[in-house]
């Protein structure tokens, strides 16, 4: 059939399409027809933002959002024989988008077409990404969801879905039901549709994200609980913490090896022969991750991490950004005089600027072991507190200078848990004293 010059574009239904209904082709029109420029650009995110350091971050949607959004358009094509070029969707979280379709390609079976992702102001590596969506007709009766190149697989259990499939979560699956149900109900059809989801990048991007540690292989995932992203959340890096928790928790492991952030990291690679497959990190959510391993039954967790971050949980403080609180220089004043360091000492500690430079302090006054030893204590009991004794709560502290500062109680007898031969541990590199 032949592809007939769009004259202008027509809304209806939560649509912007060509308004000859006999318009499409084998192959699609392209998107970018000067009757666009004619639509109302705005994506209805324009009023939502939050206020961070004075400064407004704008809302962006999710990947979920995006495969809706597609799979509707897609759909819409498929039964209306006529080009889309902007939806409609109502997200979960009750925002109305208008998302613009890309990359149209339409045959009399099969249609294509891409929305592009748009993370608002939140650093995300799935920002700008366009994520596809094939409709098709099937015998199957209902909406088959499928994912294509660049979206991921689960190979492990305790994820949301179940190994061999796609890793489109729930609510996106449910979105893109809805979405394409919509369509079919208009158009009094009531067959089967295939919608297969892809991101062409996907592949590639899935490398910067938990992925790979999750056990989803050969792409990204498609998520979104709310269809929309909020900057800067710290649900959703909390969420993402208690995910691959839960994975690793279905996969067997009752003991967790925990570090705050990158300096963890690097410390067990350099100091110790432990297995890093199997640490995770925790980020500042110190309370969070010690609820989450109580609620899903864990037997216990390892943290290992810079004195900077866990110097705070000796006083109660649970999430270590230093927005939540700070206090470093007083709870190490704090400890130094529990462990019988002089007031003159503990001065000197009070007008630290740094935790290395009050390790340095400590080690002119050979405190380091007293204090890290009173210190570790009191991180134990607070850390027992929040998990009301539910599971075991060990600790490693060690600072980027000095290395080893000190340990709970139970640390080294836990740490044999996760050592690449059981009970070897390398010596511990420590210049205290």
């Amino acid at each position: 059939m032949i592809c007939r010059p769009l004259s202008f574009l027509e809304r209806d239904n939560g649509f912007f399409y060509a308004a000859d209904r006999n318009s499409f082709g084998e192959t699609g029109m392209d998107n970018r027809r000067e009757g666009r420029a004619m639509m109302d650009k705005k994506n209805g995110l324009e009023d939502y933002y939050i206020t961070k350091d004075q400064k407004r971050l704008r809302y962006g949607y999710t990947t979920g959002s995006c495969a809706a959004a597609a799979a509707k358009a897609a759909a819409g094509m498929l039964l209306m024989k006529k080009q889309i070029h902007r939806v409609d969707l109502m997200t979960p979280k009750g925002i109305l988008l208008h998302l613009d379709i890309l990359n149209i390609e339409q045959t009399e079976h099969v249609v294509t077409c891409a929305v592009q992702k748009d993370g608002g102001d939140d650093p995300d590596v799935t920002h700008g990404l366009l994520i596809y969506a094939k409709a098709e007709k099937s015998e199957k009766p209902g909406i088959s969801i499928d994912g294509g190149n660049g979206v991921g697989r689960v190979t492990r259990k305790g994820l949301e879905q179940p190994i061999g499939a796609a890793a489109i979560n729930r609510v996106p699956r449910e979105m893109i039901i809805r979405a394409v149900q919509e369509i079919c109900e208009e158009q009094d059809y009531y067959g089967g549709i295939s919608v297969t989801i892809w991101a062409p990048k996907g592949a590639e991007t899935a490398a910067k994200t938990f992925n790979p540690r999750l056990g989803i292989e050969g792409g990204i995932s498609i998520l979104g609980t709310s269809g929309i992203v909020v900057p800067m959340s710290e649900e959703a890096l909390i969420a993402s913490i208690r995910v691959e928790m839960r994975m690793r928790h279905a996969n067997g492991a009752d003991y967790l090896l925990i570090t705050p952030g990158n300096y963890g990291e690097e410390f067990l690679k350099k100091s110790m022969t432990i297995d890093l497959s199997q640490s995770m990190k925790c980020s500042n959510y110190v309370g969070e991750t010690l609820d989450m391993a109580a609620e899903l039954g864990l037997k216990g967790i390892l943290f290992v991490s810079h004195i900077g971050k866990f110097i705070k949980v000796s006083g109660g403080i649970m999430n270590t950004h230093s927005k939540c609180a700070d206090s470093r220089a007083e709870l190490m004043a704090a400890q130094a005089i529990r462990a019988g360091a002089s007031l003159e000492t503990a001065k000197k500690l009070l007008a630290s600027n740094t935790t290395e430079e009050a390790i340095e302090i400590l080690q002119k006054e050979d405190m380091v072991k007293p204090v890290m030893r009173q210190t570790a204590e009191q991180i134990y009991e607070y850390m027992q507190q929040r998990c009301k004794g539910t599971l075991q709560t060990e600790a490693i502290l060690f600072s980027n200078a000095y290395g080893f500062l000190g340990e709970t109680s139970g640390a080294e007898e836990m740490l044999k848990r996760f050592t690449k031969h059981q009970g070897d541990r390398n010596e511990k590199t420590s210049k205290s004293t």
